[in-house]
């Protein structure tokens, strides 16, 4: 893939996000599905990792949903302790969905048809 430019994800895509506990879930979802193989190639769980390591989440799990273009990530341990017991109140899921949302991909010239 040559990238042709660097974009934001949320350019490019939005975030639903839920949480329990200690437990956040955030989803993003492509705008155009033509954009879901870059998303998928490189908001991997690594990533994930990268841009909550100051919040030291616990495992992440990444389940792919092609057919609506979206991934979703659960991520453990990243709410500080959980939304009734964090005296920041930053940590909520919408929050963290936000933040993802910031993450820089490469986008292709000419992204391919999903498929």
């Amino acid at each position: 893939m040559t990238a042709a430019k660097r974009v934001h994800l949320f350019e490019i895509a939005h975030g639903r996000t839920g949480d329990k506990g200690n437990r956040s879930n955030i989803s993003v979802i492509a705008y155009d599905p033509r954009h879901y193989d870059s998303i998928v190639a490189q908001v991997t769980v690594a990533a994930v990792r990268r841009v909550f390591a100051h919040r030291q989440p616990g495992e992440i799990r990444r389940y792919l949903l092609p057919q609506l273009a979206a991934m979703n990530f659960v991520i453990d341990d990243v709410l500080d302790g959980g939304v009734n017991d964090a005296l920041n109140l930053d940590s909520h899921g919408k929050s963290l969905a936000g933040y993802l949302l910031d993450l820089e991909i490469d986008l292709p010239d000419d992204p391919r048809p999903p498929g």
